[in-house]
């Protein structure tokens, strides 16, 4: 995504929202220009509802929080062998699985997203992947009737976006 805009990547990402989400579903990305390091949130939003945030501020704090709350579960010897950073990535991964994304981790899947085939989008083993896979045009009505029966052991997020898609297609 360093090689695209935002404004080149948003057109992409609209060029391949299937057609019964056109004009319906959105992308914003809002910096904070006073923010330290200048980053905001990105947004989804359905028929100017939003219905997904991913702000840098609030994931970044619940970041924290987690990652001492993991430290105060390890005593000492334990501790000394996890690093800082290993139980950093060990939070992140905890508050991917309950659908807590910052801006830049939006970027990134961004950046996945493009350069991957959509077949690997549809079974990539993260989230943010998988529901741009889910909104594109390139998955069928056959493909998505066929992910019903998997779709329960997915994420709540991407659930959401498998919905949204069934019912903007009239599968549901």
């Amino acid at each position: 995504m360093v090689q695209m805009t935002w404004t080149k990547a948003k057109k992409q990402l609209k060029s391949l929202t299937c057609d019964s989400l056109q004009g319906r579903l959105d992308f914003h990305i809002i910096n904070y220009r006073k923010a330290h390091d200048q980053l905001g949130r990105a947004v989804i939003t359905l028929d100017k509802e939003e219905i997904f945030n991913m702000c840098t501020l609030t994931t970044e704090a619940k970041e924290f929080e987690k990652t001492l709350a993991l430290s105060e579960y390890l005593n000492e010897d334990e501790l000394e062998q996890n690093t800082s950073i290993e139980l950093q990535q060990l939070a992140q991964q905890e508050l991917a699985k309950e659908g807590v994304f910052a801006q830049y981790d939006f970027f990134e899947a961004l950046a996945r997203y493009f350069n991957q085939s959509i077949e690997e989008s549809l079974t990539s083993d993260h989230d943010l992947v998988k529901l741009l896979s889910l909104i594109d045009r390139r998955v069928g009505k056959r493909t998505l009737v066929k992910l019903a029966d998997t779709i329960d052991t997915e994420s709540a997020l991407v659930q959401q976006f498998y919905y949204i898609r069934m019912k903007s297609e009239n599968l549901a």
